[in-house]
């Protein structure tokens, strides 16, 4: 490999090479996400666009496929990429994922738990952040998720990353026996039932540490929110959601967009107290800040609901990231791809 193809950041640089993933941006805008393969073609009803045409090509370049029209071709953002990936279960969006690394304050050289880790996005975001000094665990309950995760990240980055565990398994269940007590900086909860895993959460994290919880609906928000207050173990949460609005530029024509990103989730988190230690009383004004039986039953898992994806659609979502990972292992000249038919 030469010089200007090494790994910069995390994503090869230099000419494009067989197994890279590349973004074309054709005619109207409309976005391709493909991968460089021997004899590759890019199918569309504007004409075909051999893979071949984009090998050896700088970054940024443009080509027009058979039928004239052309196409920008690009290495996709790590936001790009996120959006367009194998997904085995639903993705934290990039507004959501900035957020956390803000408000969770992910530092370089950290050592940062996550639960679940399902498609791997927040996972990208949390390796890039926390540099080849940090440490990221991250838990799931789903193998097949996990294996989805997995290939994704590999995709991204060129490799697996050494300062990577992925953990099957029950976060409430196994993280005290996976990292030593008050030893882990940040940890980031996106699942359904959060609550669960505070008290673990707790004890593993070290003084001062924060934990972020990302939940779907204002009926989670509640109750993780009044969970973590009650512990007494925690600073007051605080919560927010995030919302993107586009703005339309072109001369005079200043104007916001007609769609924009606006709900994907609420945000809530806190930092761990000292031993011991009890905060000073916050004064309320007065509210429903009680609750009962009738309450928490709304709370529940099966309240909320949980979205599902078929054993058929979560098999094809695993085959498809796989064979990315593979192309990865191909552009950086790596032989180590596993053995399919084992």
């Amino acid at each position: 490999m030469t010089d200007d193809q090494e790994l910069a950041g995390g994503r090869p640089s230099g000419p494009f090479r067989l197994g890279d993933r590349v973004q074309l941006t054709g005619p109207k805008g409309r976005l391709h996400t493909i991968t460089l393969r021997e004899g590759g073609e890019l199918h569309t009803h504007h004409g075909v666009l051999r893979h071949a045409q984009l090998v050896g090509q700088p970054d940024g370049s443009v080509v027009a496929n058979s039928g004239g029209h052309e196409y920008l071709a690009l290495r996709p953002l790590l936001r790009d990429f996120v959006m367009s990936m194998p997904r085995g279960a639903a993705i934290v969006y990039p507004k959501d994922a900035a957020q956390i690394l803000a408000e969770a304050d992910i530092f370089p050289g950290a050592t940062v738990v996550e639960a679940g880790v399902g498609s791997g996005a927040l996972s990208l975001w949390l390796l890039r952040a926390i540099g080849d000094e940090g440490r990221l665990v991250s838990f799931e309950r789903r193998d097949d998720f996990a294996a989805v995760a997995r290939a994704n990240v590999e995709t991204f980055t060129g490799h697996v990353p050494a300062n990577w565990d992925v953990v099957v398994g029950d976060l409430a269940e196994e993280l005290n026996d996976t990292v030593a007590e008050a030893s882990v900086d940040r940890v980031v909860l996106d699942m359904l039932a959060p609550w669960e895993c505070i008290d673990a959460v707790a004890e593993a994290l070290t003084p001062g540490g924060v934990v972020v919880c990302y939940v779907a609906t204002a009926t989670q928000l509640s109750r993780v929110a009044e969970y973590i207050r009650g512990t007494g173990l925690f600073t007051e949460p605080d919560a927010n959601e995030t919302m993107v609005r586009g703005w339309h530029v072109e001369g005079l024509a200043v104007r916001p967009d007609h769609r924009m990103v606006a709900h994907t989730g609420f945000l809530v988190w806190a930092r761990r107290l000292a031993p011991g230690a009890i905060p000073p009383e916050v004064k309320r004004r007065a509210s429903k800040s009680s609750y009962g039986d009738e309450d928490v039953e709304l709370w529940t898992p099966g309240a909320v609901g949980d979205r599902q994806i078929t054993d058929k659609n979560l098999r094809k979502r695993v085959r498809e990231a796989e064979r990315a990972a593979e192309g990865a292992r191909q552009a950086s000249g790596r032989s180590d791809a596993p053995d399919e038919s084992a």
